[in-house]
């Protein structure tokens, strides 16, 4: 049986990559960006299987609205992968607040409150897998 899969971060990188992967296995996702345009090709490709979805992960009702409108499209998420993010590099009392606080938005809580939103919908169908996304870089060492 195919899956529905639920994809942050899908326009680039490692997101694209996977949504490609998981679309030629012939799942559907429901693919979301801050700028879905940039998966137009893919729809044109996938016309029955992808469904693109306006999402800044920081932006908590919009994240609802595109779960939502993911479960509306398809009937259900399958597979959550949250996988948007972003890392800043240099030394660490050289950041600004907004740059942590927009590092630990995206990286963190947006997760967090994608899976909030994501799990009634797995509960009700009693069956479902989060994937989290992460860096390498979050397991170095820091080096003073």
């Amino acid at each position: 049986m195919e899956k529905v899969w639920f994809i942050t971060g899908s326009s680039r990188g490692l997101g694209l990559d996977l949504t490609k992967a998981v679309l030629a296995n012939g799942d559907k996702v429901a693919a979301t960006a801050r700028n879905p345009k940039q998966l137009d090709s893919l729809v044109a490709q996938y016309p029955n299987q992808l469904y693109a979805i306006q999402l800044d992960v920081t932006n908590y009702a919009q994240v609802r609205t595109a779960v939502a409108d993911a479960v509306n499209h398809f009937g259900r998420i399958d597979v959550l992968v949250n996988n948007a993010g972003f890392g800043i590099t240099g030394a660490a009392e050289a950041f600004t607040d907004e740059q942590v606080r927009s590092q630990l938005e995206t990286n963190l809580y947006a997760p967090i409150e994608i899976t909030r939103a994501v799990l009634p919908y797995m509960r009700k169908q009693r069956s479902g897998r989060i994937l989290q996304i992460s860096s390498i870089g979050g397991r170095g060492v820091m080096r003073v």
